[in-house]
């Protein structure tokens, strides 16, 4: 198979790219010597790696001789890989960011603009994160490690339970502390990141007159309702669910569906009603 530097000397041949994406084509004149060199700077690859990505690329680059002939035709992979069949496995640019001001400022703006989302995307996740972290109840901290790398399995789950019934005995100030770590993080009650998980399978084994008297409480707050409106609306949260919100004192439902109101989630919104709103 070719070498890392094998596309770059057809570039150095170039008369033209074609460039499709969202499937219009854009074609760029690169008779001119500086503008082929432009291109060869920011389409340099770094290496090789041997991994391959399985999606069809957001946009496709036909790399054309001064005769219009296809020399060879280029996928771009979230503005970071080149996938290309003269090489084993995809190719890692050297300054993908620089393919990509490259392609928008040559009138081809999508990849530059699903590289930004993705970025936004990333860097809400992580956020998301930093928040669900700081909210792990002091008793746990060592565990953190393994809970953002486990599904939270009935080991890891019953661990940090006796973890925390050890450090916190008083069940209403630990019940609030599981609440408000529900709360942290996504806030979703579905499509959430799966370490979440951990603490909303805890709370299905609280029974729910301690949930209840944890709100009851005169220290509970917001958190607190977030992470029990969470809780009462996931999927397959409690083995007994609908008993268990009708078991709810009225006054507390109706606080919890007010609660509920203000998430900046629909999908919350909507759910809530439904469950709370009987």
């Amino acid at each position: 198979m070719a070498g890392p530097h094998a596309l770059d000397a057809l570039l150095a041949a170039a008369g033209s790219l074609g460039i499709t994406a969202s499937g219009t084509e854009t074609v760029v004149d690169l008779a001119d010597a500086g503008a082929r060199e432009e291109l060869r700077a920011v389409m340099a690859v770094r290496s090789l790696p041997g991994m391959v990505c399985a999606c069809a690329g957001e946009a496709r680059l036909d790399v054309r001789g001064p005769d219009g002939r296809s020399l060879a035709v280029v996928a771009l992979h979230h503005g970071v890989t080149l996938s290309w069949e003269g090489w084993d496995g995809d190719a890692l640019l050297a300054d993908g960011p620089g393919l990509l001001g490259w392609l928008d400022r040559h009138g081809v703006p999508e990849p530059l603009r699903l590289f930004r989302e993705a970025e936004a995307r990333r860097a809400a996740a992580a956020r998301e994160r930093d928040d669900w972290v700081a909210a792990v109840p002091g008793a746990l901290r060592g565990l953190t490690e393994r809970m953002l790398q486990s599904t939270g399995g009935s080991e890891l789950r019953s661990e940090a339970a006796g973890l925390l019934a050890k450090a916190v005995p008083d069940p209403v100030v630990r019940v609030q502390a599981v609440l408000a770590w529900y709360a942290a993080g996504s806030g979703r009650y579905s499509g959430y990141p799966v370490y979440e998980d951990l603490p909303g399978a805890m709370l299905g084994e609280v029974p729910i007159g301690e949930i209840a008297a944890a709100l009851e409480d005169p220290r509970a707050g917001a958190r607190h309702e977030a992470g029990a409106v969470r809780h009462l609306i996931g999927w397959r949260s409690r083995k007994r669910i609908r008993r268990d919100i009708a078991a709810l004192p009225a006054p507390l439902r109706a606080r919890l569906l007010a609660a509920a109101r203000t998430s900046p989630d629909r999908a919350t919104r909507v759910r809530a009603g439904e469950r709370l709103g009987g």
